[in-house]
């Protein structure tokens, strides 16, 4: 495994993180113990999750299985670099109740203590927001991470899903108030969806926050759909099936299937090497389900993708360009 720092920080991460988000609903707790050994044993030390993973009535379900898994030590917790995200409403299912979302101060301090007594852990390394409160000051939220950053429960923070505006209004109140700030951004971002060239990626490098792309395979689009839809015939299902049906995404998804047939490349396994190209990117979050998923992971890593091919994905799928020459003269 290759490793690199987290922005800005001294914080040292490996290539790729694992994602959680399946572990509960799609991926029993025995199986998803399993994964995260092996996540281990190939190297891997940052892990992902949130607070409302599990979803629904049973959102939280994800964090509590990383603290079984912690639990059964062997030396478990002080390996991994564990980040999870506060934003979503974990109000007990159907009965909404103010105050249990969003980043005010009360929920911050509410949220970071469950997440704790789920995880089994007695501090979160990177504690990420999930999306932008626009009805919060920064001067308020910057307080309510200071508090928890003095009392041990944190050591970091980040964002997710923060426009490059945001990102910079955050950072600039926090270096108002002799604070760190944000050390990481997780944004979408991969091949078939670029817009965070324009502003997300280039505040976060202007920022020294490093980039964290989820869905590095556009929930499926980018690991060989179309050819997996073939061989197996059924159609494709979810976010691809909704894409592929576009007439012009299938024929750009055909050509990058057709282009990689040809370097005789796995499309997956390319897309993730791909981001790992890029600058400011810490690495991808991949979220497999089963060992040989992680095993295709993992192959990414050691992938080196001539200039030429590099050339020829840009062809495929051409980014926006940096703003404003994106959308100005």
């Amino acid at each position: 495994m290759k490793y690199t720092q987290l922005g800005r920080t001294g914080l040292k991460v490996s290539r790729l993180v694992l994602g959680t988000m399946n572990f509960g609903p799609q991926t029993g707790e025995a199986e998803s113990h399993a994964l995260m050994d092996a996540a281990h044993d190939a190297g891997i030390n940052f892990f992902d999750t949130a607070n409302v993973y599990g979803w629904g009535e049973n959102k939280g379900r994800t964090e509590e299985i990383i603290g079984t898994w912690f639990a059964q030590g062997g030396g478990r917790r002080d390996k991994t670099v564990l980040a999870t995200k506060v934003y979503g409403s974990m109000a007990p299912e159907g009965a909404p109740w103010p105050n249990y979302d969003r980043l005010s101060a009360l929920n911050i301090r509410r949220a970071v203590d469950d997440s704790l007594r789920r995880m089994r852990t007695d501090h979160i390394d990177v504690y990420q927001f999930h999306h932008v409160d626009r009805q919060t000051p920064f001067e308020e939220i910057w307080q309510a991470i200071e508090v928890l950053v003095q009392q041990g429960k944190i050591l970091y923070a980040g964002s997710s899903n923060f426009p490059g505006w945001k990102i910079a209004q955050a950072n600039e109140t926090a270096a108002r108030t002799g604070r760190l700030g944000l050390v990481s951004e997780q944004c979408l971002y991969n091949l078939a969806e670029r817009r965070a060239e324009m502003e997300v990626i280039p505040a976060a490098e202007a920022y020294g926050l490093g980039v964290i792309p989820w869905s590095p395979l556009h929930g499926g689009l980018l690991g060989g759909a179309i050819r997996k839809a073939a061989e197996s015939g059924r159609s494709a299902s979810g976010r691809s099936a909704d894409a592929l049906a576009n007439s012009s995404v299938r024929a750009q998804v055909q050509a990058y299937e057709d282009l990689l047939d040809k370097h005789g490349l796995e499309p997956g396994e390319v897309a993730l090497a791909w981001l790992l190209t890029r600058p400011g990117v810490t690495g991808p979050i991949v979220g497999p389900r089963t060992a040989e998923q992680l095993a295709s992971a993992l192959r990414a890593v050691e992938l080196e993708l001539p200039a030429e091919l590099l050339a020829s994905l840009d062809e495929v799928f051409p980014g926006p360009g940096a703003s404003p020459e994106a959308f100005a003269w």
